[in-house]
């Protein structure tokens, strides 16, 4: 990992670059469900029978709640795993950038500024006792 401020930021700035070069990503997980249906006379009932499936689904969190939804074709499959595989890579590149900025920021000397109009506004607190009623 490098160690001085110019290797930082230049660091910083290729994992930035990275991010900006990802293609189309999405959060969630793959899965598969088969099972039987609720139709007695089907044949996923019969003796021997596997039941229906693999059905794919693509599934992620909004606002809290699960959101599930049908992956179709086998198209349909391998372009979820493609946004879920650069998500991956997104998160991955987002962790490092902020290793990196954190460094940076541990590593940046403290420079001594003037205070800006909204500072120097601030009230300061007066030496003076209030007086009990």
């Amino acid at each position: 990992m490098p160690h001085s401020l110019p290797e930082l930021e230049q660091r910083r700035d290729l994992l930035a670059h990275g991010i900006t070069e990802l293609g189309d990503l999405r959060p969630g997980s793959i899965t598969s469900t088969s099972g039987r249906c609720g139709k007695p006379d089907c044949h996923c009932h019969q003796p021997g029978e596997a039941g229906h499936g693999p059905n794919f689904r693509l599934t992620y969190k909004v606002d809290g709640k699960t959101i599930s939804e049908a992956l179709p074709t086998p198209a349909a499959i391998r372009k979820a795993e493609r946004e879920v595989a650069e998500f991956r890579k997104f998160q991955q590149l987002a962790r490092k950038f902020l290793e990196a900025n954190a460094e940076i920021c541990r590593l940046r000397p403290i420079e001594e500024e003037s205070p800006t109009e909204q500072e120097k506004k601030r009230r300061r607190p007066s030496g003076k006792r209030s007086r009990v009623k």
